[in-house]
């Protein structure tokens, strides 16, 4: 006799009477023989610890707490909510609370797409074995790994918090650290629709250079970031499953696709991976919109893009204004067209890109919840930030020779 459990990722497994295989949350898996002692109790692993489960079967082990608030998430709802609906009032935007509700939803209207698409591909991927993630990414701390998570962001037509959702599934699915990173760094301005956006504000050939200066970037940080989790600097990946050269992407694939049953429950189960998958980044983003429109309230853009010119003094005020202003990739894009073309600083407009993806407190704090490491996530600005400043500078000093 048989009974199927059901892990927090959404993938079933036949248990048989002997052997038992549990699979966790984190794509891990345990066998443990049966054996003759009485009482033995069976334990299954999880990303959230070792304590077994009371119940047999969990929806999502490393969820909240069932039973405790969040109150980041529901207060940063509430406020995103109340904003919104006072930008439909006759509020001037002279009072800080026109501008306020305004740039509350403007910034919603500009995002939204990007947040439900990337609930759409998490929920997607929750379904997705481990196995068929890792064999795209390629094996983990390896360059050939560096660059296909490289790659694949740039070619994800998501903006930054959309693809955040995504590399923090990836993560789960035994993404080595530096992929994650890679995968990151390189993406969040890159998509397909943003490239567009780019060509028209700043031109093809100074797009280009952006694009592969990002890839180098993010290849460089994701390389420094799998030697440090090799020597364990930092924390190394529980999810990760050894990889097999062997795999036959599409053969198994097709395989699979043909027992899958395309029914009801199948999008139930897209629809809670895609849900619980990005509660933790959610809860970032509306908090990180809330805190952007109450700068865009108090501080007058004008003198943010008059007084950051192509010095060193102004590529340092771009770099703290980029962590402090850096909401979303496409309202990051303007402004970095406006430093490229009125303030003439072509480095500054690559620095407020990347120095918001290397700073943003969004982007840390998710790091930091699904890594369980505050250390993983503050390297990210470590490693980041020096190399952005370098060849900022480099860009800034190519204009004047």
């Amino acid at each position: 006799m048989s009974d199927s459990k059901t892990s927090c990722c959404g993938s079933a497994s036949n248990q048989a009477s002997e052997p038992t295989t549990k699979s966790s949350c984190c794509g891990n898996a345990e066998k443990s023989a049966a054996k003759p002692e009485a009482n033995t109790q069976q334990t299954t692993s999880s990303c959230c610890g070792s304590k077994p489960p009371a119940d047999e079967e969990q929806s999502n082990c490393c969820a909240p707490e069932p039973n405790k608030t969040d109150w980041l998430l529901w207060g940063s709802i509430l406020g995103v909510v109340a904003f919104y609906g006072a930008s439909f009032l006759d509020l001037s935007h002279e009072h800080w609370l026109g501008a306020f509700s305004h740039s509350v939803r403007d910034l919603m209207h500009v995002m939204w797409w990007g947040l439900v698409l990337g609930m759409i591909m998490v929920g997607v991927l929750s379904q997705v074995p481990q196995s068929f993630v890792q064999s795209m990414l390629g094996k983990g701390g390896t360059f050939t790994g560096l660059l296909r998570a490289t790659f694949a962001g740039v070619l994800l037509d998501l903006c930054s918090h959309g693809i955040l959702m995504v590399g923090m599934e990836l993560r789960k699915k035994g993404a080595s650290l530096g992929q994650t990173m890679a995968f990151l760094i390189a993406s969040p301005w890159n998509s397909l629709s943003l490239t567009i956006i780019m060509i028209a504000l700043i031109g093809l050939e100074w797009t280009i250079i952006f694009i592969l200066l990002s890839m180098l970037i993010g290849i460089a940080a994701g390389w420094m970031f799998d030697r440090l989790e090799k020597n364990g600097t930092l924390p190394s990946n529980p999810n990760v499953l050894p990889y097999d050269p062997d795999f036959k992407f599409w053969p198994e694939a097709k395989r699979q696709l043909k027992g899958v049953s395309w029914d009801s429950a199948l999008l139930k189960r897209f629809v809670q991976g895609g849900i619980n998958g990005s509660r933790i980044i959610i809860k970032w983003i509306l908090f990180g919109v809330l805190l952007a429109s109450a700068i865009r309230a108090f501080v007058s853009l004008e003198l943010f893009q008059d007084y950051f010119g192509p010095t060193l003094l102004g590529l340092f005020a771009t770099l703290v204004a980029a962590t402090i202003i850096e909401v979303c990739s496409e309202g990051s894009t303007p402004i970095a067209a406006d430093l490229m073309t009125r303030a003439n600083a072509p480095g500054n407009s690559f620095g407020f890109l990347m120095g918001g993806v290397a700073t943003d407190y969004t982007e840390i704090m998710v790091i930091k919840d699904t890594t369980k490491s505050w250390k993983t996530a503050l390297y990210l600005p470590l490693l980041t930030l020096p190399q952005v400043f370098v060849i900022a500078w480099l860009l800034n000093q190519s204009i004047g020779s």
